[in-house]
């Protein structure tokens, strides 16, 4: 789970070797991302019924960029009608859930398939 999240059940998926350009992961690594952030948007549709996603990689500080260094792919659950979505002024964000709460949700999802 991100830790500064843009929405309830904001997950990162990342590789597990350090790298930082997409350039540096190779087709296996790049497979993996993918059916990871499969399984992971099923899980946050059992876990919180969202109506859509945002899934998508800052490349680059300057992109916005938080772990410089280590490639990771954003998956942000999306509601018809959610507000304060990434805002731009104040730099503050009104989490209606806090991230502990979000982990055990999804921990209760996964555990489930896993059984």
């Amino acid at each position: 789970m991100n830790l500064f999240p843009y929405n309830n059940g904001h997950l990162l998926v990342a590789p597990e070797r350090h790298v930082g350009e997409l350039k540096e992961i190779t087709p296996e690594e790049s497979s993996a991302i993918f059916a990871t952030v499969q399984k992971a948007t099923g899980w946050l549709e059992k876990a919180y019924s969202p109506h859509g996603y945002n899934i998508g990689m800052n490349l680059g500080r300057v992109a916005g960029a938080g772990l410089p260094g280590h490639l990771h792919v954003h998956i942000v659950p999306r509601w018809n009608g959610d507000v304060n979505f990434m805002p731009m002024i104040g730099e503050t964000k009104v989490m209606s859930e806090a991230l502990e709460a979000g982990w055990e949700k999804l921990r209760a999802v996964i555990e489930e398939e896993n059984q």
